[in-house]
């Protein structure tokens, strides 16, 4: 049973429920709309390609990796205590933001804006778990999902129109302004719930995982500068090898884990991890890399591209709902499943269509990958707090959400190499006889281009036109939507597998445990 030090009649949950949302909207804003400014950063701050990455990559890998320990501290401590520091702490590391002097301080800014994000959300979503059940929990994480829809709907439509009239330090003021909006009216409508048989931080995991993640996510990002067979990048993945392996040792031996690795034997529970990789892939990679395309390689403004945008992310505004509803009748992994070839036939529609000919081809098959994605993304929230008992709905929202953020994180640097790579090799054949110089300005340009700076990626290899550079870029992007489709049909077929049934016997040999926790604590 947890302990909460104000007592709420069903009246008020609505209130909660609207006051999470609120400061759950301003997350996505912070990432799609910090996708969206990475071009304009450049132009105004300089810096390099990799430091550029850095803008988006370092708030999702601090975001990604403290989100289970943010889940374990919310047990302990309360979950509104953490929720208002992490929600501050936001704010202003926002503020700061827009007063960043160099993309170093920005990076660094970034990143302790990601472990204030992950105190927010990790914290908003158990104390959302204390107030639902059955049913009304699904819809109620349906209205999550949406809240993060209508954040990544229209981040990229707020910067863009900020760009151009501000600049892009107005994107960070505005996401300031915000999240100030969600912590007046919506904190004093929570009440605070805890977990009292939480123990202290697991230090030793997180700090594992921690590094872990950092390790990994850096030497991707260096990949494509120094060459996967690099020390540095060689060293790096060696060295996340050996910690990821320290922290399932550690997260076996400690009593109480952060990470409870007994609950990966039911085949159920697996399944609802995939769902948050298989949207990473479909959506929220094409979140950062398509405004980068549309800005570099076609040449249009911020406030174009992030009009284009919606197309994309518009149907997460009704997608999520529709899905919850549906479960009444369909269940969530045969509806997930369907929405990932939903998404991996728009994500093939697009890779077909010349973006340079018209708007309105771009527009159908974005419309349609988004539908698809927006189906597993209104089911997985809900799917993944009913694992575990009622009590330990902060570590169970802090693994799923690890999943998720930490998935994005690795999922952007592994595409952005990726996009790289291909553009490299593509520039390669049209210098053929490259000596070692002329392979740091072929490596230098293909990670120009990954950030949509086609000026700088031109000055490195002035021997190729803009024209040549576009076009090597363009083909690149459509054999990385390939890679993407695949992905994508793994997903819906890992979904039907895991999630199409309503429970083997070994799954219903956990889950009525959970069932039996939570009506003792409502």
């Amino acid at each position: 049973m947890n302990t909460a030090t104000s007592y709420r009649t069903d009246s008020g949950k609505p209130l909660i429920l609207a006051a999470v949302c609120l400061a759950a909207l301003v997350l996505p804003l912070a990432f799609s709309g910090g996708a969206v400014a990475t071009p304009a950063i450049g132009r105004d701050l300089g810096g390099s390609a990799s430091a550029l990455t850095w803008i988006t990559n370092a708030f999702m890998l601090s975001f990604g990796s403290l989100l289970m320990a943010a889940g374990a501290l919310a047990d302990q401590f309360g979950r509104k205590r953490l929720f208002v520091s992490g929600l501050g702490g936001f704010i202003v590391t926002s503020l700061a933001m827009s007063f960043a002097p160099s993309v170093v301080w920005l990076d660094v800014l970034r990143a302790m804006q990601g472990v204030c994000a992950a105190a927010s959300l990790a914290s908003g979503s158990a104390a959302l778990a204390q107030e639902f059940d059955g049913h009304a929990r699904t819809r109620a994480f349906s209205v999550l999902g949406t809240s993060f829809g209508i954040g990544l709907a229209f981040g990229p439509l707020m910067a863009g129109a900020l760009i151009t009239h501000f600049g892009w330090r107005a994107i960070f003021l505005a996401i300031a302004a915000i999240g100030a909006l969600a912590f007046i009216f919506g904190v004093p409508r929570m009440r605070e719930t805890r977990d009292p048989a939480a123990s202290r931080l697991d230090w030793p995991g997180t700090i594992t995982f921690t590094a872990t993640l950092a390790l990994f996510t850096s030497a991707v990002i260096q990949a494509p500068q120094s060459g996967w067979s690099s020390p540095l990048v060689a060293g790096m993945l060696a060295a996340s090898a050996l910690l990821l392996a320290a922290f399932v040792l550690v997260e076996m031996r400690v009593a109480r884990p952060m990470l409870e690795l007994s609950l990966f034997r039911y085949p159920r529970f697996v399944g609802v991890q995939i769902l948050p990789v298989g949207t990473c892939y479909c959506y929220i990679v094409l979140i950062v890399m398509l405004p980068l395309r549309f800005i570099g390689a076609e040449g249009l403004s911020e406030m174009d591209a992030g009009l284009l945008m919606i197309a994309l992310s518009a149907p997460m505004l009704v997608v999520p709902m529709l899905a919850a509803s549906l479960t009444r009748w369909i269940p969530a992994g045969v509806l997930s499943g369907i929405g990932f070839l939903v998404a991996a036939a728009g994500l093939y529609w697009l890779s077909r269509v010349d973006m340079s000919a018209s708007r309105a081809s771009i527009i159908l098959p974005m419309l349609v990958t988004g539908i698809g994605a927006g189906m597993p993304w209104g089911l997985m929230d809900g799917l993944s707090v009913s694992v575990v008992p009622k009590e330990r709905a902060g570590m169970a929202s802090g693994i799923f959400s690890t999943t998720r953020v930490a998935g994005e994180g690795i999922a952007l640097a592994i595409v952005t190499a990726l996009l790289a790579g291909l553009a490299q090799a593509s520039l390669a054949r049209l210098v053929p006889h490259a000596d070692p110089a002329m392979a740091a300005h072929l490596a230098e340009a293909a990670q120009r281009l990954t950030t949509g700076d086609l000026a700088q990626a031109a000055a490195s290899l002035p021997q190729i036109g803009r024209r040549e550079l576009a076009l090597t870029y363009t083909h690149a992007f459509t054999r990385l939507l390939h890679v993407l489709i695949a992905i994508t049909l793994l997903s819906a077929f890992a979904s039907f597998a895991f999630l199409s049934r309503t429970g083997s016997r070994d799954d219903r040999s956990g889950e009525p445990q959970c069932e039996t926790t939570e009506s003792a604590a409502v």
